[in-house]
């Protein structure tokens, strides 16, 4: 039977996969031990793939909804109707009644990566919504306002560093984000097998816990004052070592004054951590030969999500970390998004708000937390039409109750999408394209964010099914169809679009591997680095280890780094109110925070079975301490209630949670009306995101606050 050798493009880690063929159907999918990246390594997920390949609730052509029923219609007729509808609305109520948003595995395809920003200006409006503003946009705030770029943040050396210390993260069940590392349970024990430590900071005592030297509860919402104490002792005790980074570096003064009253005695009864855990938390961070602190969504998924970030990358640029071997490190990779003239390029934020509450655009971007009152507050700028582009926001983002219930309002909603899921059931079109084992692939951004620098490309396993068509011939097609401006404009934009079509993905991406640090200006003798040649290395090129490269890589004005940047540094006293001044919680109250495990990333992965099944997964995590002194008992169904709503679930008691705070799984919440996953919807669990507030956003960067949102949990009254 034919094998191919490819990449799972279902989360970050860039597994290599071999997959075994017969017809059309998959027969099996193994990892691959050749891969120069994962060495054989695959989770669960991957083998998922030919589920969702052969899935008979998929869609395989467009469809448009006539009430409550869907017809299959020919793509000339979807492409016209919503040319048509998007085109009037804007007509009459201007560019920004179009709103777009793009879910996460958006960026997981090379064409609608390539294709998509296009698409997004031709669109023209400023109500551009994305997953960035749910997960990680805090990282990229402080990457910017350090570093010059969004996209130059620091990758931990994991596989050279000797201590690794962990805010808010659970690399075994995510393989890294943010940080590009599969196997990273081997990398993890080979760290300690070599005498080093894994210290973990995070409310629950994670799957990653189970594997470090040791753990650290701590208070959702509570990382940047453990952070700011940590400083403290590192100043107080003149533990800074800055290397050779202090040559490059402004605003040293300014960050030991502002740690100054931060003590860990202040800090602990606030966070719940001991003073004497800080101490010598920092001390032993400090004593390490080589040591990085790295941390993910449990920092920047809070209110203080840009603050905690930044302080993360100011521990390591302090101790002497940053751009050190073992330590917080860059990649060199072959297609270089921060070297090029990117989306991000330049690093602008801030530049519009959003109508209604004024958060701040990002790289092009408003907050999500912002679209449901957009839809639903008349005025000037109303969004009035949506695009969602492999996205459930419905289920991913705060408060989706309140956003499903403005998708019902809108005048008309188009999906980019291959299932009829929670969002897209609100949608008049869907354009499904084909599904990743029908295309090729090349991880552009996974690359820059990996702990090491390697590149690979995968060609397509199957062609795409009679009739299907590919992400990135949709969007150009629509992009293309809704040019505007002068016929001159759009004439010349029109000639644009087709020269990219017929350049395609592979045309593009031979054009950032020529241009890249190992293309023809390399100096290599064969001539660089190239499509043809990645294609002649089908598990892939290893390009090194992660090595030093500042000041050069940085992309501020000066090529310094802002260790001091005045808008996040003011942010401190905004900490200060909330967690000194007004720290208060209403009696009965318990902390939410959310958890995902390794058999699920995005919601459309319920609907595979081997997926699904086993244990039921959408529990109520709770200290037994605090069920017993609620009278509720493991096992039994409990209401679980917010400021924005409640759900009935099932109670999971443990000692590996934090008195205190309760847990809930991403991702679940499928038995609303209208969805067309039957698997997904036998399992349907309920959405954390029914509980989590809109309202609650890092004021900072506007990016959602979902963990730390307040709740009360009851007895649920037996069903009738």
């Amino acid at each position: 039977m034919p094998q191919h050798v490819s990449t799972c493009s279902l989360c970050e880690a860039m597994c290599g996969i071999v997959i075994e063929t017969e017809g059309d159907r998959v027969i099996g999918i193994r990892g691959d031990p050749d891969d120069t990246f994962s060495r054989g390594h695959i989770c669960p997920k991957a083998v998922a793939l030919g589920d969702v390949h052969a899935d008979p609730d998929r869609l395989r052509r467009p469809m448009v909804r006539y009430g409550t029923h869907w017809g299959e219609v020919s793509w000339e007729h979807a492409f016209d109707l919503v040319t048509k509808r998007l085109t009037e609305i804007q007509a009459t109520h201007g560019a920004n009644a179009v709103a777009v948003y793009a879910g996460n595995p958006t960026i997981h395809s090379l064409g609608a990566s390539m294709f998509f920003p296009d698409f997004v200006r031709a669109l023209g409006t400023k109500n551009r919504f994305s997953a960035t503003s749910v997960d990680q946009l805090p990282h990229h705030l402080a990457a910017v306002t350090m570093f010059g770029h969004p996209l130059l943040i620091p990758i931990p050396d994991i596989d050279h560093t000797d201590h690794l210390l962990i805010f808010g993260a659970n690399p075994a069940v995510s393989n890294g984000s943010l940080m590009t590392a599969p196997d990273v349970v081997k990398r993890l024990k080979a760290i300690r097998a070599r005498g080093g430590r894994v210290v973990l900071v995070d409310p629950r005592r994670t799957e990653t816990a189970a594997l470090a030297t040791e753990h650290h509860f701590v208070r959702p919402g509570a990382d940047a004052l453990v952070l700011l104490a940590l400083l403290h002792v590192v100043f107080a005790e003149r533990l800074e070592r800055l290397g050779r980074v202090g040559d490059f570096t402004d605003g040293l003064d300014a960050v030991r004054a502002l740690v100054a009253t931060w003590t860990p005695e202040r800090v602990a009864p606030l966070a719940g951590l001991s003073a004497s855990a800080m101490r010598t938390m920092a001390r032993d961070f400090c004593a390490a030969p080589r040591a990085v602190a790295y941390g993910r969504v449990g920092v920047s998924m809070q209110e203080f999500g840009a603050l905690s970030c930044w302080l993360i990358s100011v521990l390591n640029v302090v101790t002497g970390r940053l751009d050190a071997e073992g330590g917080s490190m860059f990649t060199r990779p072959a297609v270089d998004l921060v070297a090029g003239a990117g989306l991000y390029s330049g690093g602008r934020f801030g530049r519009w708000h959003s109508r209604v509450r004024g958060l701040p655009e990002f790289g092009g971007e408003l907050p999500v937390a912002a679209l449901a009152e957009e839809i639903e507050t008349p005025g000037e700028g109303q969004v009035r039409a949506l695009v969602t582009h492999a996205g459930n926001p419905v289920l991913s983002t705060p408060n989706g109750i309140r956003l499903d219930r403005a998708l019902d309002g809108l005048e008309f909603m188009v999906s980019f999408d291959f299932y009829v899921n929670e969002t897209t059931r609100h949608a008049d079109v869907i354009l499904p394209p084909a599904f990743a084992l029908e295309r090729d692939h090349y991880d552009t951004v996974f690359h820059v964010l990996a702990i090491r620098n390697t590149a690979k490309f995968s060609n397509a396993v199957f062609a795409p099914a009679d009739g299907a068509k590919q992400d990135w011939e949709i969007l150009s097609e629509m992009t293309s169809r809704l040019r505007r401006g002068t016929p001159a404009e759009v004439e010349k934009a029109r000639d644009g679009d087709a020269k990219r079509a017929v350049l395609g993905p592979r045309g593009m991406l031979n054009i950032g591997l020529r241009a890249g640090p190992y293309g023809a200006a390399s100096g290599d003798v064969n001539g660089g680095l190239s499509l043809a040649a990645l294609e002649a290395s089908p598990h892939g090129v290893d390009l090194g280890a992660l090595a030093p490269c500042l000041p050069d890589r940085l992309r501020t004005e000066a090529k310094r780094i802002a260790l001091a940047p005045e808008t996040i540094v003011a942010d401190v006293a905004r900490l200060e109110r909330v967690w000194v001044a007004d720290s208060s919680a209403p009696v009965g109250a318990l902390s939410l925070i959310g958890r995902r495990d390794l058999r699920s990333n995005n919601s459309w992965m319920h609907n595979s079975e081997r997926l699904a099944r086993g244990k039921r997964r959408c529990t109520l995590l709770m200290h037994s301490l605090d069920a017993a002194g609620r009278g509720l008992t493991d096992g039994t169904m409990v209401l679980v209630a917010s400021r924005v709503g409640d759900v009935a679930v099932e109670l999971e008691t443990t000692e590996d949670i934090m008195p205190g705070v309760v847990c809930l799984p991403h991702g679940w919440g499928h038995g609303r009306p209208g969805v067309q996953m039957r698997v997904a919807q036998s399992h349907a669990g309920v959405s954390i995101n029914d509980l989590t507030d809109d309202q609650r956003v890092d004021v900072l960067s506007g990016n959602a606050a979902f963990s730390g949102t307040l709740v009360t949990v009851v007895a649920a009254a037996p069903a009738a």
